[in-house]
């Protein structure tokens, strides 16, 4: 532990000096340093080299050149605290102080250092901001790497790893000034902090012991350490080294506040350290300046410390030569000022030496501030808020062997480099993968996991729901033993994505009781690892968990059922005409006929030949002959007929025509409209409708639809669906578009889709959030997909109904016109060629019964031979108008007495 406190000497009046003491005395910069620590030792030296290099390029007189007086605090702050002010108040001086490393032990020092108003310069790396609120004479001397959280969030995303466990020094700089910073970066990238283990400053190695066991129960293998004492940092990894933490699949990266003391560890702590990667504070090392500095201070720090082996001076070396370079430019440009209070002889003793110190001490701390030099570690310039610039640009290093490797450098904007190059970006990356290879620890190549597989012993715990509505998809059983035994489609996926899997991943399934948001709760309570059913993606379980890539369609479906329309279709003839249209028609056809049969029956007598039936019959034949027949024209003989047997002519195309568009229009639509029902029309009749009571529907209808609660109907069988439909129960169900399938699959015959497709997520697989394992399982579900086994799945969970397609009639699907569409035309033609033919039999049947002897029959022979021949003279007569009708009837009588005889 290192504490180094510079006092400088600053316009101390004491009583009266003689003449002859040197004034030097006045420009005192005192040290407290730890003497055991290799850091305080570089520290003192760089101090001792910044006031001779200061002294050597001074413009001012010689006598003014300050003087420093270093001590040993021996690692107690208190100790440290209790120099200070012995320094102040009876060694004569009037100092700044310098603390060195860690903030809670320079706190004391700084405390000190404010209440006599001595300005007070810090080394430590995070100051709190409260308490520099407090401590207006408190100067941070070393430059902020708050940065250096994005490198290390950099790290993690270069790799891809999901969870991190923070390990830190329990003081304010820590939990203030790096933690928060670290949290925000990680999540940046999109990981999170698994777990964040405090340890005290001067904890033993029993408790250390006992924090690392509770993070190796853990599965997350990727640790950040944070700690401002190094020596507390090589406590950690010694025994993490003995628990086994450090081999193959765990990371380690350590910050700057270690990684920059790396160079000052003994062969045993960097043994413990292998495979670390760190992030350290770059400084250039090209300037002449740092050369003739490093040269320099390489032979003095071997002719001081011959025993140790590495000579090369770190950064804490170059602050405090900076720092200490500061005080004495400020304090020679304020020599003159503090010496004519000095020689101020009308004030009291105390209150002379009170005054001296406020002037003094304020005007050396303006003068610090405004300090604007470059020093061996950058620019020495405070900002507005009395800060140092922040580091920008880190070294990334790797623990091999006895020391570490430079794998290369990553700026802030820029990313990832092998060198620095300012006026360049092509060389820099967003990922660390171009630095190179990474000894990892435990000395594999491969880049770790970052987490730990559970092993058999203790396998995910992985939940499914014990009761589900649609059972084709999750269904649980008990074989005799009473072991849970889980299928279905969702499982069968699972398990098919398990197998692409590239390592092996135990799991037993658990029943779980309860609607699926609790099941997906659970998994924030780590009651289980996953959930594993037909587990819908939504924002709201988003918040327990995180979801895999969907494995099933997504999308909310409105399912209702309509009557079958085979009557209505069997009479769809009918329908192009309303019943008086149908009426008007028949009457007209009728009176048309009756006109041509009136008008045509004296050019005809075969016309007014039987009885009165006969002639109505004969009629009606006439009426249609004519207006179907292509000769029907010809037939009539007078002009008054074929008027108006053309005007009906005219009439009936015009009514054929419509007739033939009407009923076409309706075919039409019949087949291109289906059956649909609207979520308006269902709000605005209040009817009933359905879904499933275990899911998240029922909150969708209410929030999203804006149903009635009163008019949701929850079900909780997939089997009850079809009978609610049917008997009115629900006008609509309202279903996932998987369940939706898989019951228009089952129960085909009646049953479609209406409306639109409501966006949802699709099924997924839940596991905790940023689970080491869930981009595997997703990229293994697209393969599932890609391949085509989640196809043959889901017909494989549809087989068992798709005779329900084939059942269907053809011609509702294919447009095609059937049976179903005609068969009351042919039931009233058939029915009238029967009505006829039994007629005729009866007829015939009564005339046979009522028949004489075989005379009679002869006659009756001969009768109905005359009138079979005059039927067709009579028809040749109106085949042939032409022929004089006098001379026609004469032949037929001629001819008719001569068969007669």
């Amino acid at each position: 532990m290192i504490e180094i406190i510079v006092f400088l000497v600053c316009c101390d009046a004491l009583e009266h000096k003689s003449e002859e003491e040197p004034q030097n005395k006045l420009n005192g910069i005192g040290a407290i340093i730890e003497y055991d620590s290799r850091a305080g030792r570089q520290e003192k030296l760089a101090m001792q080299m910044a006031i001779d290099d200061f002294c050597a390029h001074s413009s001012s007189n010689y006598s003014y050149c300050p003087t420093l007086l270093i001590n040993d605090f021996q690692g107690d702050s208190i100790q440290a605290a209790f120099l200070t002010r012995t320094m102040i108040k009876e060694q004569n001086v009037r100092a700044v102080l310098i603390g060195l490393e860690t903030w809670r032990n320079a706190l004391l020092v700084a405390e000190t250092g404010n209440g006599h108003q001595v300005p007070v310069l810090s080394f430590t790396n995070e100051v709190p901001i409260r308490t520099c609120e407090h401590l207006p004479f408190l100067v941070n001397a070393a430059r902020s790497q708050q940065a250096q959280m994005k490198a290390v969030a950099a790290i993690i995303q270069s790799w891809q790893w999901q969870k991190v466990n923070v390990i830190y020094e329990d003081i304010d700089s820590a939990v203030t000034g790096i933690i928060p910073y670290l949290i925000e970066a990680i999540q940046t990238v999109g990981s999170q902090i698994s777990s964040l283990l405090p340890l005290p400053l001067y904890s033993s190695n029993i408790n250390i012991l006992g924090k690392l066991e509770s993070l190796k129960e853990k599965q997350c293998r990727v640790f950040i350490v944070h700690t401002s004492s190094i020596h507390l940092a090589t406590k950690i990894f010694k025994e993490a080294k003995n628990l086994g933490m450090m081999e193959e699949g765990s990371v380690w990266i350590t910050t700057t506040s270690i990684t920059n003391q790396i160079d000052l560890l003994n062969s045993s702590s960097i043994s413990s350290m292998q495979g670390v990667l760190g992030i350290k504070t770059y400084f250039s090392q090209s300037g002449k300046r740092f050369q003739d500095f490093h040269s320099r201070f390489m032979v003095k720090y071997r002719n001081q410390y011959p025993h140790e082996l590495n000579l090369e001076p770190g950064i804490l070396a170059l602050q405090a030569y900076d720092a200490a370079w500061s005080v004495a430019l400020a304090l020679e440009g304020r020599n003159q000022s503090c010496k004519d209070h000095q020689n101020r002889t009308d004030y009291p003793s105390k209150q002379y030496n009170h005054m001296v110190s406020n002037v003094c001490g304020k005007e050396l701390l303006d003068s610090i501030l405004r300090s604007n030099f470059d020093g061996l570690y950058g620019s020495f310039k405070f900002n507005m808020n009395n800060k140092l610039p922040q580091a920008r640009v880190f070294e990334i290093v790797n623990v091999v062997g006895r020391s570490y490797r430079e794998l290369g450098y990553w700026s802030e904007g820029l990313g990832f480099s092998k060198s620095i190059i300012h006026n360049s970006r092509n060389n820099y990356n967003v990922s660390m993968r171009i630095l190179g290879q990474v000894f990892w620890p435990g000395g594999p190549w491969t880049v770790p996991r970052g987490w730990a597989l559970p092993n058999s012993s203790k396998p995910l715990r992985i939940g499914v729901p014990a009761r589900t509505t649609f059972k084709d998809f999750v269904e649980v059983r008990y074989d005799t033993k009473g072991n849970p035994v889980v299928e279905g489609f969702s499982i069968d996926v699972f398990k098919s994505v398990v197998e692409l899997l590239p390592y092996h991943l135990p799991y037993v399934f658990v029943p779980l009781h309860g609607p699926y948001d609790s099941m997906v709760q659970q998994i924030q309570l780590e009651s289980i690892d996953g959930v594993v059913a037909d587990t819908a993606i939504i924002a709201n379980r988003c918040n327990y968990a995180e979801f895999s890539q969907p494995y099933a369609e997504s999308g909310l479906q409105m399912l209702i059922y309509f009557k079958p329309k085979r009557l209505e279709r069997a009479w769809l003839f009918t329908k192009p005409f309303t019943p008086v249209m149908w009426a008007f028609t028949v009457i007209t056809n009728i009176y048309n006929g009756f006109v041509i049969w009136r008008i045509e029956r004296d050019s005809h007598p075969e016309l007014n030949q039987g009885p009165f039936s006969n002639k109505v019959g004969t009629m009606l034949s006439l009426a249609f002959t004519t207006l179907f027949s292509q000769q029907g024209g010809e037939k009539l003989t007078r002009n008054s007929s074929r008027m108006a047997f053309v005007v009906w002519l005219f009439v009936a195309m015009v009514i054929t025509q419509s007739f033939t568009a009407s009923l076409t229009t309706l075919l039409t639509v019949d087949q291109l409209t289906p059956t649909t029902v609207s979520v308006e029309t269902l709000k605005k009749t209040g009817a009933k409708v359905g879904c499933d009571g275990n899911s998240f529907v029922v909150k969708y209808l209410e929030e999203v639809l804006r149903f009635r609660p009163e008019n949701i109907v929850k079900m909780y069988s997939g089997d009850d669906y079809p009978q609610a439909l049917q008997t009115g129960k629900i006008a609509a169900a309202f279903l996932e578009v998987p369940y939706a399938k898989l019951l228009l699959s089952k129960y085909c015959n009646n049953f479609t889709t209406s409306g639109q497709t409501f966006k949802i997520g699709g099924f997924g697989y839940a596991f905790p959030r940023s689970s080491p394992y869930l981009p595997d399982i997703s990229q293994a579900i697209l393969k599932v997909t890609e391949n085509g086994r989640l196809l043959e799945l889901e017909k494989k969970m549809l087989s068992s109904y798709n005779y329900c397609s084939s059942s269907r009639n053809d011609a509702e699907h294919n447009g095609s016109l059937g049976m179903n569409s005609f068969y009351g035309l042919f039931l009233i033609t058939g029915g009238t060629s029967t009505a006829a033919l039994l007629i005729f039999n009866f007829s015939r049947d009564q005339e046979e019964d009522g028949g004489g002897g075989g005379d009679d029959d002869d006659d009756d022979d001969n009768d109905d031979a005359q009138e079979i021949e005059l039927s067709e003279v009579q028809s040749q007569a109106l085949i042939e108008p032409g022929r004089d009708h006098q001379d026609d009837r004469a032949a037929n009588n001629n001819n008719a007495e001569e068969n007669h005889q």
